[in-house]
Order: C-alpha cells, then sequence, then structure tokens
C-alpha cells in the first residue's frame, strides 16, 4: 500500500526496529552523569537497520512496496555493552551495541537488497547495529566519557523478540528529530519455516509491475 499523506514532496527515511517500552525505560537510565551529551528523548530510542536518505514520494512509494515484499523470520535481540562512534579525542556519538546476531544482519542484508532494487544507493558504511544514547558535543571531556564507560560497561538487557520492522520518517524541530512510523512490515513467527521462493515470487511480481508501468510509459526516466 501506498504511504500515508504526507508534506513536502521530499520525505527523508530510515528503517529501523522499534524497542519495547521496557527496554527504551532501561536505557533512559544510562542517560545522565556525563557533561557535553545531548541526550536523545525516550520516543527517539530505536534501533536502526538502515539509513535511506531524502527521496521524493514516488521512490518512497517504491521502497514501500519493495521492504513489503521481504520474507524473515521473527528473532530476538539482546541489547549490552556502550561504546561510541568518531574519532577517539573527538567521540561524535555514545551508542548501546547489541549481541552478536545472525538473523539481524540477515534481515539486514534483504533490506539492502529490496532497496537497492528500486534504485536506493548502497550504504557505503559498514553496519553497526546500535541505539543511539546521544550526541556528544565537541567540548564533552574524554576523561569523563572513559569514566562513564567504565562504570556502564556491565550494561546487558533481557532479550525481546523482533517481529517486525518499520519505515521511518525523520523530521527536524526546535525539540529535536521527530520519528514517525510510515508503514510496518510483519516478520514470519519463529515457529514456521520460510521458503526463499516466496520472497523471489514475491519480487517478481514487483518487477512485473514496474515493467508493466515502464511500457505504458508511466515510469520516470530519471529514476
Amino acid at each position: 500500500p501506498p504511504m500515508q499523506e504526507r508534506s513536502p514532496a521530499m520525505i527523508r527515511l530510515f528503517t529501523a526496529i522499534a524497542l519495547p517500552d521496557r527496554v527504551k525505560q532501561n536505557l533512559m537510565l544510562y542517560s545522565g552523569g556525563l557533561g557535553g551529551a545531548r541526550w536523545q528523548r525516550e520516543d527517539q530510542l530505536h534501533l536502526t537497520l538502515r539509513f535511506i536518505g531524502e527521496v521524493d514520494e514516488r521512490l518512497a512509494d517504491d521502497i514501500v512496496y519493495a521492504l513489503a515484499a521481504i520474507r524473515s523470520l521473527a528473532f530476538d535481540v539482546t541489547i549490552a555493552e556502550l561504546g561510541t562512534f568518531g574519532e577517539k579525542k573527538r567521540p561524535r556519538i555514545l551508542w548501546a551495541g547489541v549481541r552478536s546476531n545472525p538473523s539481524l544482519m540477515h534481515l539486514r542484508a534483504k533490506i539492502d537488497t529490496a532497496l537497492a532494487r528500486v534504485g536506493v544507493p548502497p550504504e557505503t558504511r559498514k553496519y553497526h547495529p546500535h541505539v543511539t544514547l546521544a550526541k556528544l558535543d565537541r567540548g564533552a571531556a574524554t576523561k569523563q566519557l572513559g569514566e562513564y564507560l567504565a562504570r556502564n560497561n556491565t550494561l546487558s538487557l533481557m532479550p525481546f523478540e523482533v517481529d517486525r520492522f518499520h519505515l521511518f520518517s525523520s523530521q527536524l524541530s526546535q525539540s529535536g528529530a521527530i520519528y514517525r512510523i510510515e508503514e510496518s512490515f510483519d516478520l514470519a513467527g519463529g515457529s514456521g519455516t520460510l521458503e526463499d521462493d516466496e520472497e523471489d515470487d514475491d519480487l517478481a511480481e514487483f518487477d512485473d509491475f514496474h515493467d508493466e508501468e515502464a511500457w505504458y510509459g508511466y515510469a520516470s526516466a530519471d529514476r
């Protein structure tokens, strides 16, 4: 189905896993005791799967159809350990990581494949599953950050089930980014089996739709 009505014509998108309330509440307990940190609000916490960027409405609808064709099984995720992105002397992001998870990486790979089919450029950075906890100002004291990480290095939350993923939009506001779920995509229950050709059939149908669209002249030449 097409995305909900939206404005303006360009929309900033990413795919992510929404976190259960108990997980977000636990992570919020780590929000404090660090100078120069701009902490995420509870409603901003999520586990990013793939950043897409700004796209027009036509491509946004193509993305929805492509993601809806993905077939993958539900799985569990465990949030564990803290770390930072950026240079050692000038870290930019404080994050909570994810325990090694082949099922999560498999889903990410399927999302990459689906997005490539509709012309979304590939992600050049290596995927490192994480939940952003805070953005760090340039003046953040590295000594204080080291103490914070040492103090909280035992972070390990109870696993939670991932039975769907979402397409989010992002809008900037004076109070920070506002994330909105535009579409949701269910994953199959863990007790069943999934044949790869089920997804192939859906993707073939998707390609047939676009071949027919191009035949009648509706497809944009520069897409």
